[in-house]
């Protein structure tokens, strides 16, 4: 996993040179995604419910077969959840940590093994950072913006009115993404941002059938999603 590259403005994936404020080097471990390979992002809570659990879980698995990355950030969570997924079920992941690549910085440390796999399941690990920049408050939001570029659309799952998840579901919309968010009961605080989201516009997710409409891929006739939650 020490194989670091770095590319530039003219090789980046496309959708990032779309942003208002993209990067001038984007250092990275693995393979991106092929031009074509539709890209989503899954963020939420990094304390998530079972609930939570056994939503992202059902809705990526959903997706297997079809040509779709999943990005996330490598976080505690639903991130490491979704890049999990994605590698049990054969589907290409990218996690941009909040920290440069080099592994003795690496950030969340609890993850350096789930870093690994991820690039060895034909994955990549990107960053912007320098390779031995520590994660820092101001390094997340930053990655954050990233996550969304590259991204064709962005889901929520789980999150409190005040998180991170909400800064990249914002972002999306500012880089005229599609954001879609799976609703929660009512009286869970983790569900306040994907029901403030919905109030707001965002698509509702329901099952993998969902995302596959909003990327506007459609469900291959040989093909059964049981994802319906």
């Amino acid at each position: 996993m020490d194989n670091i590259y770095t590319i530039y403005k003219d090789e980046f994936p496309s959708l990032i040179n779309e942003i208002n404020d993209p990067p001038t080097k984007l250092n990275i471990i693995g393979k991106l995604p092929n031009k074509g390979t539709r890209t989503l992002c899954i963020v939420g809570a990094r304390r998530h419910s079972s609930y939570g659990k056994e939503v992202c879980t059902k809705l990526i698995s959903g997706l297997k077969g079809h040509d779709i990355c999943i990005v996330s950030g490598l976080a505690l969570g639903i991130d490491s959840l979704a890049h999990r997924t994605a590698i049990d079920n054969g589907i290409q992941t990218i996690a941009f940590p909040g920290s440069g690549l080099n592994k003795d910085i690496l950030y969340p440390r609890t993850n350096i093994k789930l870093a690994e796999e991820i690039v060895y399941s034909g994955g990549a690990l990107i960053s912007e950072f320098e390779n031995n920049q520590a994660s820092a408050l101001w390094t997340f939001p930053k990655r954050n913006r990233l996550m969304a570029g590259m991204s064709h659309a962005v889901i929520v799952i789980e999150a409190e009115l005040v998180s991170g998840t909400l800064i990249t579901s914002k972002l999306a919309t500012d880089y005229n993404r599609d954001v879609g968010a799976v609703p929660g009961q009512i009286y869970s605080k983790l569900s306040d941002g994907p029901n403030m989201l919905i109030s707001k516009g965002a698509k509702v997710i329901r099952s993998s059938d969902d995302i596959l409409e909003m990327l506007d891929m459609a469900k291959s006739e040989d093909q059964t999603i049981q994802s319906k939650l």
